[in-house]
């Protein structure tokens, strides 16, 4: 049985209610979602919130989900959404500076800190655009349905976010 078809299994499950269903859906989904999140708002006690929280729509939300699409992209625009309100949120609130949770925490171990640090300084909504693009590699076109975009605002978003990595890297 594939992956795809598991998840479907898994899905039609947790429709039902199913306790099992969920958690394989959470078990499948988890690492992804809580990634994404990370990487956005970087800061890891958020990013587990934010994660979490989502998760939890999603489940809430199964009712309306379409059971022929694949459940992670559905999911990851629940949390690059959730993540890009948190971390509008956190900066118009002047919290600590992003680089120091970002240096604080394991997750991010795989990527050069002055590649996270050039990411903390990018708006959300370009920070999002890039880590689905080149972290999870969503294509451009993907990313736009997966967040309800025109294609040539992802764009836009990609070459200007990368731009500006391009000046602080």
């Amino acid at each position: 049985m594939g992956a795809g078809r598991d998840e479907r299994d898994f899905v039609r499950a947790a429709q039902r209610g199913s306790a099992s269903g969920i958690e394989a859906l959470f078990r499948l989904h988890w690492p992804r979602a809580h990634r994404v999140a990370y990487l956005v708002v970087h800061d890891a006690a958020a990013a587990e919130d934010i994660a979490q929280e989502a998760f939890l729509a999603a489940v809430r939300n199964l009712d309306r989900f379409d059971r022929s699409r694949p459940f992670g992209p559905w999911l990851h625009r629940i949390v690059v959404n959730r993540a890009i309100d948190w971390a509008r949120a956190r900066q118009l609130r002047s919290e600590t500076e992003l680089v120091d949770a970002v240096a604080a925490s394991e997750d991010a171990a795989p990527l050069d800190d002055s590649v996270l640090a050039a990411l903390a300084t990018l708006p959300p909504d370009h920070r999002a655009v890039i880590v689905l693009r080149y972290l999870l590699e969503y294509t451009p076109g993907e990313i736009a349905e997966l967040l309800g975009l025109p294609r040539g605002t992802v764009n836009s978003r990609l070459r200007r976010g990368l731009d500006s990595l391009r000046e602080t890297v």
